[in-house]
């Protein structure tokens, strides 16, 4: 059973307060600790240029975060998904990688995202989800520990490309 109240929503994050919020709770949470990215350094990566960024809202604040790339080699990479400490195991995260996960495929067939060697939990999430992994890369971020790339994919490209194109005529 989902713990989200009737007023959860995730919407796109335009105003520049939010960011700079998520920047806060996520730079004293795990994994970001263990991959010692700071406040300055979460921000940075809330703000890529050419990110969506989507947060998960609830009673007037954002509780979740999501930064979408949808561009280059891996689009479709779920760059950054984070939810609050006081709302972990409660749906938030399922939701916004339900809400990637229907962005991405109307315009790619496979989702990407890195998730770190330490971070089991997150593994067991996404393998839950239909993830595989598809490569390691070693002391990617910091040392001692390696990102995980993987991969949920639907149809292989030229499969999804001609149903993409077929109403086009």
């Amino acid at each position: 059973m989902s713990g989200l109240p009737a007023d959860f929503a995730i919407r796109l994050l335009r105003r520049p307060e939010e960011p700079a919020a998520v920047a806060d709770w996520m730079a004293q949470s795990e994994p970001w600790l263990t991959l010692q990215r700071d406040r300055a350094t979460c921000l940075k990566l809330l703000l890529t240029p050419g990110r969506e960024l989507h947060g998960a809202t609830a009673a007037g604040r954002v509780i979740g975060v999501l930064a979408l790339d949808l561009h280059g080699v891996l689009n479709g990479y779920i760059a950054t998904l984070a939810v609050h400490l006081d709302w972990r195991g409660r749906g938030v995260g399922a939701r916004l990688m339900q809400f990637a996960e229907e962005r991405i495929q109307r315009q790619s067939p496979n989702v990407f995202l890195c998730v770190s060697s330490f971070n089991t939990a997150a593994q067991q999430f996404y393998h839950r989800r239909g993830y595989e992994l598809v490569g390691r890369l070693r002391n990617f971020v910091v040392p001692g520990h390696d990102e995980l790339l993987m991969r949920k994919t639907g149809p292989p490209w030229s499969a999804f490309a001609a149903s993409s194109f077929a109403g086009d005529g």
